[in-house]
């Protein structure tokens, strides 16, 4: 089953200085949501407090209990180091461990399935290529194998398109419809907002605090995009000494 998360009042904090502030809200089981905001917004920040990677300053963050394994995520690509010395076969099969268990032998059912990930996302005989020698695109791809290997309920993705092609950006987006179909949770951090009006039904718009969250038509209108700019600028001007006044989701002010 595909869990509901829902936040209420989260607050996740660098040495005392909030990265996000106050946020409340829900993202609903089997939703195709886009964290959308300026830079600075704590999409990041957010998205790791929601994996547990972030200790929260206060706050909470509900998933009914449902286990660790059935989320996955992926962070930026420049957060992964590609240095070590893996393949693409042996890459993908991380995927598993968080149903398997790190210690457990791989089994021969869980090697090809690990192949046919590989194959489904256009990397047939990439399999035993160092991952140090692919490129861009194919190194999301592989990270896309990944991701369908762990079979997870709720999928967390940090900016998986930066930097990517057109057709390579089209065919991952392709399986990211196909996880919505299934019923899973798709949350995806984006600056592209062209990109998030065609492709995610649903948006948050992030300044640190929560601008909107709803129909992405409405989360990202003219009125809202500007509130979440001023915000931001105003995080800035405060040397983020100070919090400015934030609005909760009934848009009363707080100081």
């Amino acid at each position: 089953m595909t869990p509901a998360i829902a936040l209420t009042d989260v607050v996740v904090a660098y040495r005392r200085l909030p990265a996000v502030h106050h946020v409340s809200g829900t993202f609903e089981p089997g939703t195709l949501t886009a964290i959308a905001g300026p830079n600075g917004a704590g999409k990041s920040s957010l998205m790791k407090a929601i994996m547990g990677l972030l200790p929260m300053s206060s706050g909470r963050i509900d998933t009914a209990h449902v286990s660790p394994r059935h989320f996955a995520y992926l962070p930026q690509a420049p957060e992964i180091d590609r240095s070590f010395p893996v393949s693409v076969l042996q890459t993908v099969m991380f995927g598993a461990w968080q149903r398997t268990g790190a210690f457990r032998a791989v089994s021969k059912v869980d090697r090809e399935c690990a192949r046919a990930c590989i194959a489904n996302v256009g990397l047939d005989g990439y399999e035993h290529a160092p991952i140090s020698a692919l490129s861009t695109g194919q190194w999301h791809r592989a990270l896309f194998a990944r991701l369908i290997l762990q079979d997870a309920r709720v999928i967390l993705l940090d900016e998986p398109f930066a930097s990517l092609d057109e057709r390579t950006t089209d065919e991952l987006m392709a399986l990211v419809h196909g996880w919505h179909r299934d019923g899973r949770s798709v949350i995806a951090v984006l600056h592209d907002l062209a990109f998030i009006r065609k492709h995610f039904p649903q948006t948050l718009l992030l300044a640190r605090e929560r601008v909107a969250w709803g129909a992405t038509a409405e989360a990202l209108s003219d009125a809202n995009l500007a509130t979440a700019k001023a915000m931001t600028d105003r995080w800035a001007r405060d040397g983020e000494r100070a919090p400015p006044r934030h609005h909760d989701h009934t848009g009363h002010a707080h100081a």
